[in-house]
């Protein structure tokens, strides 16, 4: 996956404002960003459009993943990898919860939403070609 890189004012690519080593720091492989599936991208790149539009800061998005990482260390998985991406979503969420009027419930409604539609809910069918479906 091509991450086109939003910058600060001052010019500074906001991928490389963010913490290299430590607790917030990304999973990468030879200095790039590393991506499991589709979603953590999408929620990496929502996160640092947010903090481009100045909805909040990198330093407040990395202060917020620190502590979601540090709850889900705090459950006593730490025999268990932990998904780097599902503690930025829960930091991204908090950071939308608090700087938007759009609430987790709202946010939690419209998941629960796109989850129960059937598959193939978004394809207009009433086209000429065939595809597969």
């Amino acid at each position: 996956m091509t991450l086109t890189c939003a910058t600060q004012a001052d010019g500074e690519n906001l991928v490389d404002g963010l913490a290299a080593e430590g607790p917030a720091a990304a999973p990468r492989s030879n200095g790039e960003l590393v991506f499991k599936a589709p979603w953590e991208g999408r929620a990496f790149g929502l996160a640092l459009t947010l903090v481009d539009r100045g909805l909040f800061t990198l330093a407040d998005l990395q202060a917020e993943l620190i502590i979601a990482i540090a709850e889900w260390e705090a459950l006593g998985q730490s025999n268990e990898e932990y998904e780097y991406y599902e503690c930025w979503l829960v930091a991204l969420e908090r950071l939308v919860d608090r700087s938007t009027a759009v609430g987790l419930s709202d946010i939690d409604q419209r998941s629960e939403q796109y989850v129960a539609r059937p598959h193939g809910h978004d394809h207009d069918h009433a086209h000429d070609h065939d595809h597969g479906h």
